[in-house]
């Protein structure tokens, strides 16, 4: 492998120059500049990019922190790839970073983006609590900024949807719609979102003196087969329901297919409503309604708020991005419309 000081031999110069032509510090003439690039070349020489990183305190690069229980899924499909185009026109590299299976294993994933001197972080937590990720943000120089969480001390470092709000405006529409029987699948209730859509479908219920009925509460693990699984139990029990509100549309999907070998008709008999729109929601039978979470809006402003961060401009407030209801087929009038 060719050394710094054997490219400096070839191109007639010192050390020194090399490195400043590398590093892109300090003053070198064109003509030496010319040979230092030409014996590069000539000797394929690979400069030590980490040596190179600390001489320019700057690597180009972006840490994205997100537990591997998450990488499946349209949602987290769709929040990496925008991730990655966004990185590749701001003309810097984006690394992935496995936040496991606890808070402690998400922590070591961001020190492990800092070992590498990643210019500033991106988490989208699933274990870290929010007074956890205050005291990381306050305990490093690099930005370390949060999707769809918000946090108390840094709200500038945190972009979200609030999901409490977001699933309360679900069943508010159900509710408009006539339903009163609305049962609920939950996401994994080891994860803050799917306890806020969980507190916002209560909180709904409440709002309308509608009595929370446990029966019509199942906890879903935020796949197809879990919304097959949590219909079946709710036809079990003989729970009456006229519509579901799922945590996400992968289970809504699921759902949808265990009411048809049920042969329960939706919209007919029983509205289903899912959340993210994935790709996929229109093209259900019938299409898939569901709320609309901005994320490609969310890892945009958190992109461009990282960036801003980086090259000191100003730190805007948190901003809150809302959902929205998508009507589609499998909504319908209630019993009480």
């Amino acid at each position: 492998m060719t050394t710094i000081l054997e490219v400096a031999k070839k191109a007639g110069v010192s050390k020194a120059t090399v490195s400043r032509v590398l590093s892109g510090n300090g003053y070198v003439g064109e003509e030496k500049r010319e040979r230092v690039l030409r014996a590069i070349a000539e000797t394929d020489y690979r400069p030590n990019l980490l040596a190179r990183n600390l001489a320019v305190k700057s690597t180009q690069t972006i840490g994205l922190v997100i537990t591997n229980t998450l990488y499946s899924g349209s949602y987290f499909s769709e929040l990496m790839a925008h991730s990655a185009r966004l990185m590749e026109q701001q003309g810097r590299q984006l690394i992935l970073a496995d936040g496991k299976h606890s808070a402690a294993e998400e922590r070591a994933a961001i020190q492990f983006l800092l070992d590498l001197r990643c210019d500033g972080i991106i988490i989208y937590p699933r274990f870290l609590s929010i007074d956890e990720m205050d005291d990381i943000i306050s305990q490093h120089k690099q930005p370390i900024l949060v999707i769809n969480r918000r946090l108390r001390q840094h709200q500038s470092f945190c972009i979200y949807s609030d999901q409490h709000a977001n699933s309360t405006l679900a069943v508010n529409q159900l509710i408009a719609l006539g339903h009163r029987d609305i049962a609920f699948i939950t996401g994994s209730l080891d994860s803050p979102t799917g306890l806020e859509r969980l507190s916002g479908y209560k909180a709904a219920l409440a709002g309308h003196q509608i009595a929370v009925q446990d029966a019509l509460i199942v906890e879903g693990k935020w796949h197809a087969q879990s919304g097959m699984a949590a219909v079946a139990s709710l036809l079990a029990r003989g729970c009456h329901f006229s519509a579901i509100v799922a945590s996400n549309d992968e289970m809504a999907i699921g759902a949808m297919k265990q009411l048809a070998a049920a042969k329960i008709a939706v919209p007919e008999q029983v509205s289903v409503v899912g959340f993210d729109d994935i790709p996929l929601a229109p093209f259900t039978i019938p299409s898939l309604s569901s709320m609309k979470i901005p994320v490609t809006e969310m890892v945009q402003q958190t992109i461009e708020q990282l960036v801003s961060m980086l090259d000191g401009g100003n730190m805007a407030q948190n901003k809150n991005f809302t959902a929205r209801l998508v009507m589609r087929e499998s909504i319908g009038p209630g019993p009480y419309g």
